[in-house]
């Protein structure tokens, strides 16, 4: 397989493992409002507790990969997003922050300033998820010397806003259904009632983002018409879909988060099918776009960074195997518990 091609899956499969398993705890987050009890943000804390730092690791390695195998991708990505991606950074850690410091200390307004603060940090750093994916689909305006010429006005368009929101109501989606595996007894049904609103408001984003993007960006179909195989991802998209309220009618919450863990994986490849060759696209000249070959490293150090990969990726997965493992079944509150 070509390297640069090989990279380019590797970043997918990086980001599709952040999507999966952060999309989940940034769901948690988006809820978190409708837990009103003390003991029902205990538990919608410590249901992600043991796992939302773990998960975060993923979206390192593949801000890591990024810059080490496509550094003028990540250049010019981090040049044109600055802004937003500040932002982003300070939305994961006031999520982490306030996790952590809610339970310090006795107060009510402490609690409710950190459960505010929690909420808001969630639903920002998925929404700016999205604004990324809408701008890299629709492209920004990069020119000839890979610099990025536009300003932050360019970003914040109808289309990038409406991923947005679309990558908000997934993963507030993905977040109830892993709730509803999650917990037991009164709250648990309360979830299974919110489950069925999340789902039925990404149905509805996810076909209005679909006829959106295919009229407005028809480019994007470009690889499916060279390779007609690929359309087994978005049989695999709606399948996926489609199984989700099967499962929940069938009592099988476990096979819910499968398949909508499924089509967020589904998501990611379809994002990759549509950009590739490219990184970055430019929508000033499909010339000046950044592909996999002309923002690389040299061969040698990609190839350095193929055996890496090999090497310390077994970790990352047996690392995430484990705790997911360790502390699988129903959430406890206990002396150490949030």
């Amino acid at each position: 397989m070509d390297i640069h091609i090989f990279w380019f899956i590797m970043l997918g499969i990086l980001l599709a493992g952040y999507a999966v398993l952060d999309g989940f705890d940034l769901g948690v987050g988006i809820l978190y409002p409708l837990a009103k009890t003390e003991e029902e943000k205990r538990l919608f804390l410590n249901s992600i507790g043991p796992f939302w730092d773990g998960n975060e690791v993923w979206l390192v390695t593949f801000g890591g990969a990024l810059f080490a195998a496509f550094p003028d991708a990540y250049a010019t990505a981090f040049s044109g997003f600055y802004t937003p991606f500040m932002l982003l950074l300070w939305a994961l850690i006031f999520r982490a922050v306030s996790i952590e410091f809610r339970s310090k200390y006795h107060s009510n307004i402490w609690k409710n300033t950190w459960d505010w603060s929690f909420c808001f940090a969630s639903i920002l750093a998925t929404f700016l998820f999205g604004i990324a994916v809408g701008n890299c689909l629709k492209g920004i305006p990069v020119g000839e010397d890979k610099e990025f010429s536009g300003v932050l006005a360019d970003l914040l368009n109808p289309y990038a806003i409406t991923i947005g929101i679309l990558a908000v109501s997934t993963f507030a989606m993905h977040g109830s259904i892993f709730l509803y595996l999650k917990l037991e007894g009164e709250i648990k049904e309360k979830v299974y009632k919110w489950l069925w609103h999340t789902f039925g408001c990404f149905v509805v984003c996810y076909i209005f983002c679909t006829i959106y993007t295919l009229v407005s960006i028809p480019h994007v179909i470009h690889n499916f018409e060279e390779y007609p195989w690929l359309w087994f991802i978005v049989v695999l998209n709606v399948l996926a879909i489609g199984n989700i309220p099967r499962a929940l009618f069938l009592g099988k919450p476990g096979y819910a988060f499968l398949s909508s863990s499924a089509t967020l994986i589904a998501f990611t490849a379809l994002f990759g099918v549509a950009l590739f060759p490219n990184l970055i696209t430019s929508s000033l000249s499909p010339e000046y776009s950044l592909s996999i070959y002309n923002a690389s490293s040299s061969e040698k150090t990609l190839n350095l960074m193929k055996i890496i990969a090999f090497l310390g990726m077994p970790f990352v997965i047996t690392y995430t195997l484990i705790i997911y493992w360790v502390f699988r079944g129903k959430v406890k509150l206990g002396k150490f518990s949030y």
